[in-house]
């Protein structure tokens, strides 16, 4: 896809009303330090139009990107990291759990999880959130150009096994350096805003 327009158009806290889109939705998940602002930043063309931070926790709300006027992408808050009370975390929790269940346009949702190490009790328990809340996750794989290309499969493997990915279940390794991944995610995105020109 040509990145024409990108721009941040709305951005709701805990209190906020979730906004009636039209458009489709694609949102992204994962632990504060995943590289959740790079994927989308490396999606979108853009050095920084999602504020990534060197403080884990940062995304505190839920961002709505406008994307071509055609799709958003929905940044959800970092999860694990956050030096913030449990109160609050329950909050962010209940604030995801919200806009899994309200929005009418979402149309898929990827989890972010470092290639590098088995998937935390953190990232198990929103997997399988996503599932309950009838979504099949598509996972990227981030920080790919961290590890060595002969040992990607082996690492693949064990974020599958860790999460219970099932067989159809899509994973994409990706690296916001190379942007190795970006074109796989595109065509996905586009697959499943038009199913029928997929077939």
């Amino acid at each position: 896809m040509i990145i024409k327009k990108a721009e941040l158009e709305t951005v709701c806290g805990i209190t906020s009303t979730l906004p009636e889109n039209c458009l489709p939705e694609f949102a992204f998940a994962g632990k504060s330090n995943v590289g959740k602002s790079s994927l989308i930043n490396g999606l979108l063309n853009r050095k920084a139009l999602a504020r990534t931070s060197s403080q884990p926790g940062k995304t505190q709300t839920i961002n709505f990107y406008n994307v071509n006027d055609s799709l958003y992408f929905v940044d959800l808050p970092g999860y694990g990291y956050a030096k913030v009370s449990v109160e609050v975390k329950a909050k962010w929790g209940k604030m995801i759990e919200r806009y899994l269940k309200k929005s009418a346009v979402l149309k898929g949702v990827f989890l972010l999880i470092d290639i590098r190490h088995e998937p935390s009790d953190n990232d198990r328990l929103m997997y399988d959130w996503i599932v309950a809340g009838g979504y099949h996750p598509i996972i990227i794989a981030t920080k790919l150009d961290k590890i060595k290309r002969s040992q990607v499969q082996k690492h693949v493997k064990m974020l599958r096994t860790g999460l219970g990915m099932e067989k159809e279940d899509i994973l994409i390794p990706f690296s916001a350096e190379t942007k190795q991944g970006r074109d796989e995610i595109w065509s996905l995105i586009e697959r499943m805003i038009n199913p029928e020109e997929s077939l």
